[in-house]
């Protein structure tokens, strides 16, 4: 497509709008899918990771101070993405987010880890493989409008962030901090 085949939108610009079409039959945004695809390698990269553990190393503590087990890590991660992503979805719509702080935060991590003290590796990734393709399905859904607006976020101090920033920060990089966290205390 030459320059001139969409009126003054070089190739690039028109392809960012039309790479995809989205299951309603419309336009995907090209950077929301891209997030979604971000998130999906994480949780790979997560699910490939914790696959090859032994039930030692499933069962071992990530750290002196988070008593939880690797194998409590990796299904806490899997059940934050629907919490992440409908707290993304709220600051999309451009309302505030205030009732997110990091004392319900710490509340909801002691009491998902009292529950699932036992969680075996088979219902940790199928939950993370399943809650992170739908996390990414939902992400795909955002426009760039939505992508871009901006609400006060609670776990950031109360500061207007975007909705890109929420799923960055979170959705997106939960499986990638916590693998880190689980690489050091295995030493892998």
């Amino acid at each position: 497509m030459s320059a001139t085949a969409k009126g003054t939108q070089t190739e690039t610009e028109y392809e960012q709008f039309t790479t995809t079409i989205d299951a309603r039959g419309g336009f995907m945004s090209r950077r929301a899918h891209v997030l979604a695809e971000r998130i999906e390698e994480g949780a790979a990269g997560l699910a490939k990771f914790a696959e090859g553990l032994s039930e030692k190393e499933w069962n071992t503590p990530v750290s002196a101070t988070d008593r939880r087990t690797v194998g409590v890590i990796v299904h806490h991660v899997a059940t934050m993405y629907p919490i992440e992503v409908d707290v993304a979805r709220v600051v999309a719509g451009g309302k505030a987010v205030t009732d997110v702080t990091w004392q319900v935060v710490a509340q909801l991590n002691a009491k998902h880890a009292t529950e699932n003290a036992a969680v075996t590796k088979a219902d940790a990734l199928e939950l993370l493989r399943r809650n992170s393709s739908e996390a990414a399905a939902a992400v795909r859904e955002l426009t760039d409008e939505e992508l871009d607006r901006a609400a006060p976020f609670s776990l950031s101090f109360g500061a207007p962030v975007t909705a890109q920033f929420v799923i960055e920060d979170h959705a997106l990089r939960h499986s990638w901090h916590h693998l880190s966290r689980i690489r050091a205390v295995l030493g892998r």
